[in-house]
C-alpha cells in the first residue's frame, strides 16, 4: 500500500485516538498559557487569561492552604505546579519555592540580609521572575540573583550599592536575551544583563531608582523599555539601551513605583505623594521620541499600586478609593471608598480587588458601576502585595502570611 493510502486508511478508525493525542499535546500549552511567571502577569498588565471565575457568592471562597513565610512584600509567580515568592528567616531575605497546589515547601534559598524599614515593613520588595528554568530576584539591598528553578542553586549574581531609601523594589524584566533592572545612578537607571551569564550588555541614564519595574512595549514595530525613575520617566531602545526619550517627573521622596501603561501610541504614568497622572501621545522618530500631553490631572494618584487598562478604562485603588477613569479623557466614571493601598487584577472581564485589610471583592469591569458578586475577607493585617491568579487559584499575602483560595470551587 502507498504510504499516503495507509495514512488515509488508518485515519478514520483512529480518529478518537488521534483526538486524544491532540488533546494531550495541547494540555501543557493550555496550562502554560495560564501561568503567571512574573510581576503583573504574562503580559505585564495585571490581566489573566483565565475564565469562569466570577460566581455570586454568599460565603468566602474556600481556602486551600496557608503558609507563614516571613516578612516581605514580594509577589507570587507561578509556573506549572510551583509557586515562587520571598519571605524571611533568621535575619535573611529568603527566596522560596512552594508546591502551588498544596503550599508545601520545595526549597528555600537565603540570599541577602533582611532589608529593614521600620515605617513600611521589612523584607524583599521585588517579585521573582521565572523564565526558561531559572528564577531571577532583586533583593532590597541590591543583590540581583539568578538561580535554578528546580533546585535554587546559584547561576550568577550582581551587586548594586546605591541603597535607595525604601530598598530596591523593581522586579527583573526578561526581554529577549536580557535581564533588565532599575539599578539607578551610575549603575544605570535601566541596566541590562545577559540572562544566562549575567554579563552586562548596556545601561541607560543615571537617574536615581524610582522603585518601579521596567516596562516593555512595542511602538510602531520597535521594542522599547520604559523606566519610571526617581525624578523622571525614560524610554530606552530594548536592544541597545540607547535613551530615546526622557520626561522630568518628580514627587516627594522621589517615589515613582507604579507601572507605566502603553496603549495605541499612548503612555500613562501615575504617582502619589502630591503628584498625579498623565497620558501622553508619542511622536518623533524611533531614535528620538517626543510626546504631546493628552491630559494630566490628580484623578489617580498611585503610590505603589498599578492600574489595569481594560476596554478603554483604567481601574485602580487610589489611596482611599477604588476608581474607574476613562483612559483617553481622564474623566472619572466612578469612585467607591475603600481601605487605602488595595490592589487589583483582572480576569474574565472581572476585577479582583484585594483591600489593604484583606477583603476580596470580585465585580464586573465596567465603567457604569462597581457592583461586587463576591465580597469576603480572605486575609488580615497589611495587604499591600498584588494578588496572583493561577489555574483557578488566587494567591494573596500580607507581610508574613500567604494564603491560597479556590475561585472555581
Amino acid at each position: 500500500m502507498h504510504p499516503q493510502s495507509m495514512e488515509l486508511a488508518c485515519a478514520r478508525p483512529a480518529l478518537p485516538f488521534a483526538l486524544f493525542i491532540v488533546a494531550s499535546l495541547m494540555t501543557p500549552a493550555a496550562a502554560w498559557a495560564l501561568d503567571w511567571p512574573n510581576f503583573r502577569g504574562p503580559n505585564h498588565d495585571g490581566i489573566s487569561p483565565e475564565k469562569g471565575l466570577a460566581k455570586p457568592r454568599t460565603q468566602p471562597p474556600p481556602q486551600l492552604w496557608e503558609q507563614k513565610i516571613g516578612d516581605a512584600f514580594s509577589g507570587m509567580s507561578c509556573v506549572g505546579d510551583r509557586l515562587y515568592t520571598c519571605g524571611s528567616e533568621d535575619g535573611q531575605q529568603v527566596l522560596l519555592c512552594l508546591n502551588a497546589e498544596t503550599g508545601k515547601p520545595i526549597w528555600k534559598k537565603p540570599f541577602e540580609k533582611l532589608f529593614k524599614d521600620p515605617q513600611g515593613g521589612d523584607g524583599t520588595r521585588a517579585t521573582p521572575t521565572i523564565h526558561e528554568g531559572r528564577v531571577y530576584i532583586f533583593g532590597g539591598h541590591g543583590l540581583l540573583l539568578c538561580v535554578d528553578a528546580d533546585t535554587g542553586s546559584e547561576v550568577w549574581k550582581k551587586q548594586f550599592n546605591h541603597k535607595p531609601q525604601w530598598g530596591y523594589s523593581g522586579s527583573v524584566l526578561i526581554e529577549g536575551d536580557l535581564a533588565i533592572v532599575s539599578a539607578g545612578e551610575s549603575d544605570g537607571a535601566l541596566a541590562a544583563f545577559d540572562k544566562k551569564t549575567g554579563e552586562q550588555k548596556w545601561k541607560c541614564g543615571d537617574d536615581p531608582v524610582g522603585y518601579a519595574t521596567p516596562y516593555p512595549f512595542t511602538h510602531k514595530g520597535r521594542r522599547y523599555i520604559a523606566g519610571f525613575c526617581g525624578v523622571s520617566a525614560i524610554i530606552a531602545d530594548a536592544q541597545t539601551g540607547k535613551q530615546v526619550w526622557r520626561m522630568p517627573w518628580k514627587t516627594d521622596w522621589n517615589v515613582n513605583a507604579s507601572s507605566p501603561i502603553y496603549h495605541d501610541g499612548h503612555l500613562f504614568f501615575s504617582s502619589g505623594y502630591r503628584h498625579g497622572c498623565i497620558v501622553l501621545k508619542l511622536g518623533g522618530t524611533p531614535d528620538k521620541l517626543t510626546h504631546e500631553t493628552i491630559w494630566e490631572s490628580r484623578a489617580l494618584r498611585n503610590k505603589f499600586q498599578s492600574c489595569i487598562l481594560y476596554e478603554g478604562h483604567l481601574y485602580t485603588s487610589d489611596e482611599t478609593a477604588l476608581k474607574c477613569v476613562e483612559f483617553l479623557t481622564g474623566r472619572e466614571k466612578w469612585s467607591v471608598p475603600r481601605a487605602k493601598h488595595g490592589t487589583v487584577v483582572l480576569a474574565d472581564a472581572n476585577l479582583l480587588f484585594l483591600s489593604e485589610d484583606g477583603k476580596l471583592e470580585i465585580a464586573p469591569a465596567t465603567p457604569k458601576e462597581f457592583k461586587p458578586v463576591c465580597s469576603a475577607p480572605i486575609l488580615d493585617g497589611r495587604c499591600w502585595t498584588v494578588s496572583t491568579l493561577h489555574r483557578g487559584r488566587l494567591y494573596a499575602r500580607n507581610l508574613e502570611r500567604l494564603v491560597c483560595v479556590n475561585l472555581k470551587g
